[in-house]
């Protein structure tokens, strides 16, 4: 599972546009942190130590203990406004977990064996159709990823979720359908191969057929 980080926070007095824009000229982001049915918060967050978390890919799929004036509260974030041009954080929202919060998050997918798969070995292409899976689990239980192992996959071979080995507690949000994460597409020369020889075989076939009915 996660190793859980540390953000270092600032309870923050008044709202506002003119007190929001203050604390970004000094190189912060204002914040809120709510949930489990606590008052709403008001949070300051050094910016470059926020982008350093939300420039990973996975800021709002990652658990973090706030660590405001000294006491720490386990945290998703819920939300992250950029600036349209700069592409800086304008605002933050975390959301407060208990231990028994259950989160929705995006779990990266990791193959692994890619390079004794056969049907790699043989010149096919993977495919990758999801390189995230969305999962319900418990918020102290999220995942790094999940494993796709492509030792045995054969060229023309669908990985569906149902072929992955699963952490326990955690649900794929899709439930309806076996969906594709992965497949081993053959390669173009002998797709095109395969597409010639059933031509041929179909033209023989008519022919066949073509002299039979004029017999």
């Amino acid at each position: 599972m996660t190793e859980i980080s540390e953000i270092i926070v600032k309870n923050r007095d008044g709202t506002g546009t003119g007190k929001s824009r203050a604390i970004r000229r000094d190189g912060n982001t204002p914040g809120i942190l709510y949930g489990n049915g606590t008052e709403p918060m008001n949070l300051i967050i050094e910016t470059k130590v926020l982008l350093k978390h939300f420039q990973t890919g996975r800021f709002l799929s990652t658990l973090y203990d706030l660590n405001i004036d000294g006491k720490k509260s386990r945290v998703i974030p819920k939300d992250i406004q950029l600036h349209p041009v700069k592409d800086i954080p304008l605002h933050v929202d975390f959301y407060l977990l208990s231990k028994e919060s259950k989160v929705i998050v995006e779990v990266p997918v990791l193959f692994i064996n890619e390079d004794i798969c056969p049907g790699l070995k043989k010149g096919g292409v993977l495919n990758i159709v999801r390189y995230n899976v969305e999962f319900s689990c418990p918020a102290d239980e999220i995942p790094e990823n999940i494993v796709v192992d492509l030792g045995e996959a054969e060229t023309g071979e669908s990985i569906h979720i149902s072929a992955v080995k699963l952490p326990e507690n955690i649900t794929p949000t899709i439930s309806d359908r076996d969906f594709t994460i992965a497949t081993i597409a053959a390669p173009a020369g002998l797709s095109d191969e395969t597409d010639e020889e059933e031509t041929e075989e179909s033209e023989t076939e008519d022919s066949s057929n073509t002299q039979e009915n004029e017999e």
